[in-house]
């Protein structure tokens, strides 16, 4: 069925899921958990602390502090869309009866945080951190996989100029990949009953795809839709150049101008132009029959692009930040980097119908309810 273009415009502002009703829909009604709450906390560290070993040794990284709280006026820290829509949550700390106060707020993500953390741990090209990221995003709708709670494991890594091409973001890729597969393994070989469910394992290889690529393969399909379909002809997909306008008129998914590159003009397989040097991981979730997003990576703005995004975005007024003029001025590394949803991961890997299963967090009671419905045990 085709859409309007206000369909396509309301697919931008969130996760695709907005009522209860729905949630209830597309819950499984023949879900078993694999796994005991108490094996699943077992599970959850054992495969927590493999990946993390292993993605610090694929990508060259050390593990690092990370923040939960940042000065406001540094500019570091993530509004994950350019729209406005998702802000962070904001207090002042008055200090010394307000002599020297500090506004502060929680931490979204980490994205900008790292990329300056890079000179401050000393990492040359090549070398990076991995963070094992906390973070809060209150204006998420609340369903079987978005939590106002958010763990990642948040990862930059230093890169020379001549890096910044898509062969060398497909190889990055490839080896997150080879690390999410091997902890489903790892995973399968700790608890052998999830091995025994029946669904499918992960495919050895990831499908790359341009966004643009994907609107002409669904013309008439807004982006969630898109992604459904192809997840069931490729169960994992990475989607390169998320943020750019496509043809329709709108990008595939809004992305912050101060971050990733999706200005970049790039080529397709087939010879036609594309953008864009970032992109989402994305896998078929056999338990809950629907798309999954695992990561949102990508090679990070220079100092002309970030230019190109502010003034497209016009937020040019961000310029006026530290973050912003350290990247105009060289003295921020070139990087590339990443999240990994850690709770998505775990939910994916553990054969899990609720994010609830595997991470702590609150949630409405309705949501509780029709969990509950659905065999569904969430941690609270």
């Amino acid at each position: 069925m085709a859409t309007t273009l206000a369909d396509k415009r309301a697919d931008l502002a969130g996760p695709g899921i907005g009522n209860y009703t729905d949630i209830e829909r597309i819950l499984p009604t023949d879900y078993i958990s694999s796994l005991s709450p108490r094996d699943t906390q077992k599970a959850i560290f054992a495969v927590k602390n493999y990946i993390e070993d292993n993605l610090c040794r694929e990508l060259n990284l050390i593990m690092a502090t990370v923040p939960l709280v940042v000065d406001r006026e540094s500019g570091v820290n993530d509004f994950l869309d350019r729209d406005g829509s998702r802000t962070p949550i904001q207090f002042h700390i008055s200090n010394d009866r307000d002599q020297h106060p500090i506004n502060a707020q929680i931490v979204q993500a980490a994205t900008k945080w790292k990329r300056m953390a890079l000179k401050q741990f000393d990492c040359r090209v090549g070398e990076g951190i991995c963070t094992d990221m906390r973070a809060v995003r209150k204006d998420y709708f609340l369903d079987h996989d978005h939590s106002c709670y958010v763990d990642q494991w948040d990862w930059e890594r230093v890169i020379r100029p001549e890096d910044r091409n898509l062969d060398f973001l497909k190889a990055v890729v490839r080896g997150i990949w080879k690390v999410i597969v091997g902890a489903e393994r790892f995973a399968q070989h700790l608890f052998p009953e999830l091995a025994r469910t029946g669904y499918p394992n992960l495919p050895e290889e990831i499908k790359f795809l341009h966004a643009e690529e994907l609107l002409d393969i669904y013309p008439d399909e807004p982006r969630k839709r898109r992604e459904t379909l192809i997840l069931q002809k490729h169960p994992a997909v990475f989607i390169i150049g998320i943020g750019w306008p496509l043809k329709d008129g709108y990008p595939h998914e809004m992305r912050a101008a101060d971050y990733d590159d999706w200005v970049t003009p790039t080529t397709m397989p087939s010879g036609g132009q594309a953008h864009g040097l970032n992109g989402d991981i994305l896998v078929w979730n056999p338990v809950t029959r629907r798309r999954h997003e695992l990561s949102s990576m990508g090679i990070r703005v220079n100092a002309e692009t970030l230019k190109q995004q502010l003034t497209i975005s016009n937020q040019m007024d961000f310029l006026k930040f530290p973050y912003h003029q350290g990247i105009i001025d060289g003295k921020i590394p070139l990087s590339i980097g990443g999240g990994i949803g850690q709770g998505r991961t775990l939910m994916l890997l553990l054969r899990k119908a609720h994010l609830g299963e595997v991470t702590v967090s609150v949630w409405p009671k309705v949501l509780k309810e029709i969990c509950e419905k659905h065999n569904i045990r969430v941690l609270e």
